[in-house]
């Protein structure tokens, strides 16, 4: 990965964490919100309109209409992205 794609700093945060912390449990706490901030910007660079959907409409409970959204919401990115793995 590399590239102006938006994510570069995410990513050489992410590697140096890496870089200081050895593998095992303490890596993966100490680096926990930078894998989860990189997979999520990928994410939406992959699928923004799919992904937004899912930020808006899953990010708190709501009704019931509200909740079907969020399904319908997750089943499109679900898709997006396969779609993208099968490239």
């Amino acid at each position: 990965m590399s590239g102006s794609n938006g994510c570069n700093r995410i990513e050489r945060a992410l590697m140096e964490c890496h870089k200081r912390i050895p593998f095992g449990p303490a890596r993966e706490s100490a680096c926990k919100h930078l894998n989860r901030g990189l997979a999520q910007c990928l994410v939406s660079l992959a699928c923004p309109h799919e992904s937004e959907a899912v930020r808006t409409l899953c990010s708190s409970g709501g009704t019931a209409l509200k909740r079907a959204q969020c399904q319908e919401a997750q089943l499109s990115l679900s898709v997006c992205l396969s779609s993208l793995q099968q490239q």
